[in-house]
């Protein structure tokens, strides 16, 4: 069963789970768990405390954890890709095609340096100058379509990094 991954540690433990079917046959091939409030009170509690940590460290620190991380979904594309076949029963080359949209977006965040620069514009109207400066706002989560698994956590996730 596949469990959850919170402060750094794997959870097992569940009441409900649920089940996954290979569209194709119908077969379950597998099982996963479904949070329940507690597991995720304690998901948000980890991330805040992280947060804490995580909103004070460089751009190029980040852009670092997003060049890693971009370095793991290159190594394990084809796991990725069959996991997107055999879990929603896309065809081979449209799977492909998501998780390669997905990179595009991680390999869009690793520009965070140069993403996070702020803009100044001088006398913007009666003497007035603009400024715009990028900062950290907290946790967020988002919730996924179906249809699209690994791209549109993709391009949510790296960006909020």
């Amino acid at each position: 069963m596949l469990g959850h991954y919170i402060n750094g540690n794997y959870t097992h433990e569940t009441v409900r789970c649920g089940d996954v079917y290979n569209p194709a046959s119908g077969q379950v091939v597998k099982q996963v768990a479904f949070a329940d409030a507690e597991q995720v009170d304690a998901a948000i509690i980890a991330a805040e405390q992280a947060f804490i940590e995580w909103r004070s460290s460089s751009p190029i620190s980040r852009a670092r954890v997003m060049f890693r991380f971009k370095a793991l979904l290159e190594k394990h594309t084809e796991d990725i890709v069959n996991l997107i076949v055999q879990e929603h029963g896309k065809v081979l080359e449209d799977a492909r095609g998501e998780f390669n949209r997905g990179l595009e977006i991680v390999e869009y965040a690793c520009a965070a340096p140069e993403l996070l620069k702020g803009e100044h514009s001088m006398n913007v109207g009666g003497e007035i100058n603009s400024w715009s400066q990028f900062h950290p706002l907290g946790v967020v989560a988002g919730i996924t379509p179906f249809n699209f698994p690994v791209m549109v956590p993709m391009w949510m996730y790296p960006m909020a990094i």
